[in-house]
C-alpha cells in the first residue's frame, strides 16, 4: 500500500509543511475516530483540483467499522461526493440529513475541512476528513457515548480551525492512553464533568475514596500522589488540562499515565480531555528487564574479567618457559582468549545480547597486528561492514577471525591483509585475503594438522553451521571464505 508522503509528493500540490501536518493529525487521529465511535477517511485535493484522493485512513476501536476493506489510494471526482466538494469550498463543518444505505447499512456521513494555522499568515486548507459512522447497531446512547459524541465534535471542530494536530506538541508515544483506558473531560476551571469507569477505577487503585465528578482534578491528584514533597508542575498543568502533555502519577504502588488534550473552540479554552491508563503493570515488567538487562551487562563484565586473569597468568607462564614451542602456544592461547574477551566487554555495554561487530572486528585486526612479527608489521585491513550480530555468532567469529589473521601473519608474511564483509539479510559472508606466500604445496583442509584451522572449521562448521573454503589466489597469497547464515528477524 502506498505510504501517505508517496500520495501526496505523486498526486497533490501540498508542501513540505503542509505534509509534516498532515502526518501528526493522522498520528492522533485514532482519538477522533474513537469518539466519534466512526471511520475516518482523508480526502487530499488532486493536482488541478479536478478531484480528490484517499491517502490515509482510520477505523475506530470503539463501534462497528464502515470499510472492510482499505480504500487508500482511491480517486473520486469533483462531484461525485458533494459532501467534501462543499466542506472544501464552504470551509466549514458538513452533516449528511438522512443515513446512506448504499452500502446495506445504515452509514451517516459528515465531512470537517483540514486546517493548518499559519503564524503571521493566512490558514491553510489541506485536505478533508470523511467521518462515517455505522448506524447498524444505534440504540439510546447512554452518558458516556454522549460524553464521547460531544468530545468528538469539539475536536472535529478544532481540526477546522487549525487548532488540532496541537502545534509544537511532542510526538504521541505510541503507548500513549486510548480512549478506551479511561477518559476524563474537565470543564474550564479543570473540574471533572464526567469520568469513565475505567477511568475512575484508575483513580480508586491511586487511593480515592470519593466521586471524582465535580472535583478539581489537579489538586485532587496531587492529594492522592504528594505529601511532604514538592508537587510536580508537570502533573498540575496535565490534570488541569491546561497544556496537551503526558506525565505519570504513582501512589501505593499504583502508577497512572495522564494525557490531557485541550479543547478549544471558537477561540477559547471550553475544557479539556483528560486520558488515563493504569500502566502499573507495565512499568513493573520494564523495570524487571531493566533490571535483567544490568545483571546481564555485570555477568559479561565480570567473564570479561575473569578471562583477562586467566589470559594474564598464561602470559606469566609462557615468559617461565624455557621451550620456544611451549611459550608459543601458550602466546597463542592468550590470544584466543583475548578475542573471546573482547566479545564479553562489548557485550557488558549493550543493552541487548546484540554486538556491533565492527567495533569487535577493529579490535581484533589491532591485536593481531600488535602481535605480528617485525619483519612482518601488517595490520589486517576492513573492507565492508558486519554489523550488528547476535552475541552467539559474534563469539565464535571472533575467535576465527583470531586465528585465521594470526595464522596469514605468521606463515603466510604478506604485504596486504583484507577482511571483506558482505552481510545479506540471510547470510554473512566473510572473505580473508592476503598476498603472502600462500598454502603449501598439496594443501588439504581435510587433512591439515594446523590446530588453528581446525578451530577456525570447528567454530564455523560445527557453533556457526556454517561453511569454509580455503584455496589458493590467482594473484599469490591465499584466500579464506567463511559463509555464515543468519537468524531471520
Amino acid at each position: 500500500m502506498p505510504t501517505l508522503s508517496d500520495l501526496v509528493a505523486r498526486h497533490t500540490a501540498l508542501d513540505e509543511a503542509d505534509l509534516d501536518w498532515l502526518h501528526s493529525l493522522v498520528s492522533d487521529w485514532q482519538l477522533l475516530a474513537d469518539l466519534s465511535f466512526a471511520d475516518l477517511v482523508l480526502w487530499a485535493p488532486l493536482l488541478g483540483e479536478n478531484g480528490w484522493i484517499a491517502i490515509a485512513q482510520m477505523r475506530p476501536t470503539t463501534g462497528p467499522t464502515v470499510y472492510h476493506d482499505d480504500i487508500v489510494g482511491s480517486v473520486a471526482a469533483k462531484g461525485e461526493r458533494h459532501l467534501i466538494d462543499t466542506a472544501w469550498n464552504e470551509r466549514r463543518i458538513c452533516r449528511e440529513g438522512d443515513p446512506d444505505w448504499s452500502t446495506g447499512v445504515p452509514v451517516r456521513e459528515e465531512t470537517i475541512p483540514v486546517r493548518r494555522a499559519v503564524e503571521g499568515g493566512e490558514a491553510r486548507f489541506l485536505a478533508v476528513i470523511q467521518r462515517s459512522t455505522n448506524l447498524s447497531s444505534a440504540r439510546t446512547p447512554s452518558r458516556l457515548e454522549l460524553t464521547y459524541l460531544q468530545s468528538a465534535s469539539d475536536l472535529a471542530q478544532m481540526v477546522a480551525e487549525g487548532r488540532f494536530p496541537f502545534s509544537g506538541e511532542e510526538p504521541i508515544l505510541v503507548r500513549s492512553p486510548r480512549v478506551g483506558d479511561g477518559l476524563l473531560r474537565l470543564d474550564r476551571a479543570g473540574r471533572v464533568t464526567y469520568a469513565s469507569p475505567n477511568a475512575l477505577s484508575a483513580y480508586r487503585r491511586l487511593g480515592l475514596h470519593a466521586d471524582l465528578v465535580g472535583a478539581e482534578l489537579g489538586r485532587v491528584t496531587a492529594a492522592l500522589c504528594y505529601s511532604d514533597e514538592p508537587i510536580n508542575e508537570d502533573l498540575m498543568i496535565v490534570a488541569s488540562g491546561r497544556a496537551a502533555k503526558e506525565t505519570e502519577v504513582e501512589s501505593g504502588g499504583t502508577i497512572v499515565q495522564l494525557r490531557a488534550i485541550p479543547l478549544i473552540v471558537g477561540g477559547g479554552r471550553i475544557g479539556a480531555l483528560v486520558l488515563i491508563r493504569d500502566v502499573t503493570e507495565l512499568r513493573r515488567r520494564e523495570r524487571e528487564l531493566m533490571t535483567k538487562d544490568a545483571t546481564i551487562r555485570e555477568i559479561h563484565h565480570r567473564v570479561k574479567n575473569n578471562l583477562q586473569t586467566v589470559a594474564a597468568l598464561l602470559r606469566l607462564q609462557a615468559r617461565r618457559l624455557q621451550v620456544p614451542e611451549g611459550r608459543e602456544a601458550l602466546e597463542e592461547a592468550v590470544r584466543r582468549v583475548g578475542s573471546i574477551a573482547i566479545v564479553h566487554e562489548t557485550l557488558s555495554h549493550a543493552p541487548e545480547e546484540f554486538v556491533d561487530f565492527d567495533e569487535i572486528a577493529d579490535r581484533v585486526f589491532a591485536m593481531a597486528g600488535e602481535v605480528s612479527s617485525p619483519e612482518v608489521a601488517v595490520t589486517p585491513r576492513r573492507v565492508g561492514v558486519f554489523g550488528v550480530l547476535p552475541s552467539l555468532i559474534a563469539t565464535p567469529l571472533a575467535m576465527a577471525l583470531t586465528e585465521l589473521l594470526q595464522n596469514a601473519l605468521q606463515h603466510g608474511r604478506p604485504k596486504r591483509l583484507e577482511v571483506v564483509a558482505e552481510p545479506t539479510a540471510e547470510r554473512l559472508t566473510v572473505t580473508v585475503w592476503d598476498d603472502g606466500l600462500g598454502l603449501p604445496s598439496g594443501f588439504d583442509l581435510d587433512s591439515s594438522t594446523s590446530l588453528g584451522l581446525q578451530i577456525v572449521r570447528t567454530l564455523v562448521e560445527g557453533e556457526l553451521s556454517g561453511r569454509l573454503t580455503i584455496e589458493p589466489r590467482l594473484e599469490g597469497g591465499t584466500e579464506v571464505v567463511l559463509s555464515i547464515p543468519l537468524p531471520s528477524g
